[in-house]
C-alpha cells in the first residue's frame, strides 16, 4: 500500500485537521507516514499545503515528487490547481468548489470550473453548501475527507476513529457533526463516481 496525497486550502480550512485525521487512521492501520507542511500566512487567509505520504513500507522523503501525487485534497478551488503539476496520471482530485476569495485578483468561479471540468479523475463539490445542511459550515473539511475516503486505501472506520481522537476533547456533539460531514462527503463522492 502507497498513498502519496497534498492537501491544499486556505489558512483558517481545517486542513491540519484533515491532516491528523489521516494520520491516525494510517496509525490504526499500522501504516507509515511522513508528512511535510508549508504554513503560510494562515491567520491572514494565507495558503496551508501540507505533504502526506502513507505507506505499507518505509518512506525515505517526506515530500512528494511532481506528477506522483495519487490524490490532492482541496478546501478552496483555486489552491487546488496550484498543485495539479504534483499530481499523477491516474490521479484524483477531491475539491470544494466554493471559493475563499482572498486576494483582489480572484480568478472567476466559471475559470476555475472550466480547468476542473477537463481534469479526468476529479470529484468537486459544494463542501460548504453540504457542511451548511448539517448546520456549520466549519465542517466542510471533513466533508472533503469524506469525499477521499474511497481514494484512499485505509478502511472508512479507521478515519472516524481519527475524527473521535481529534475533536474528543470538544463533546460528543462537535464528534458527531464532524462524523456526520465525513459520511456525507464520502456518499456524494460515491454517487459522482457511479
Amino acid at each position: 500500500m502507497k498513498s502519496d496525497i497534498i492537501l491544499a486550502g486556505v489558512g483558517g480550512q481545517g486542513i491540519l485537521s484533515i491532516a491528523a485525521s489521516i494520520g491516525i487512521a494510517a496509525l490504526e492501520n499500522n501504516l507509515e507516514i511522513k508528512q511535510a507542511e508549508v504554513h503560510g500566512m494562515s491567520q491572514r487567509g494565507g495558503a496551508v499545503q501540507s505533504n502526506m505520504r502513507i505507506s505499507s513500507k518505509p518512506i525515505a522523503s517526506d515530500l512528494i515528487p511532481k506528477g506522483e501525487a495519487d490524490l490532492i485534497l482541496s478546501v478552496e478551488p483555486m489552491e487546488s490547481l496550484r498543485y495539479l503539476p504534483w499530481l499523477s496520471e491516474k490521479g484524483w482530485l477531491i475539491t470544494n468548489i466554493h471559493p475563499f476569495i482572498n486576494i483582489s485578483d480572484y480568478p472567476d468561479v466559471e475559470s476555475l470550473e472550466a480547468v476542473l471540468d477537463n481534469l479526468p479523475h476529479r470529484i468537486v463539490l459544494d463542501a460548504d453548501a453540504i457542511a451548511g445542511e448539517l448546520g456549520s459550515r466549519k465542517v466542510s473539511n471533513m466533508v472533503i475527507l469524506g469525499a477521499a475516503t474511497p481514494f484512499i486505501d485505509i478502511p472508512y472506520e479507521s478515519f472516524e476513529i481519527g475524527i473521535r481522537n481529534i475533536f474528543g476533547r470538544k463533546g460528543e456533539e462537535i464528534v458527531n457533526l464532524n462524523l456526520e460531514a465525513l459520511k456525507m462527503g464520502k456518499e456524494k463522492a460515491e454517487l459522482m463516481q457511479n
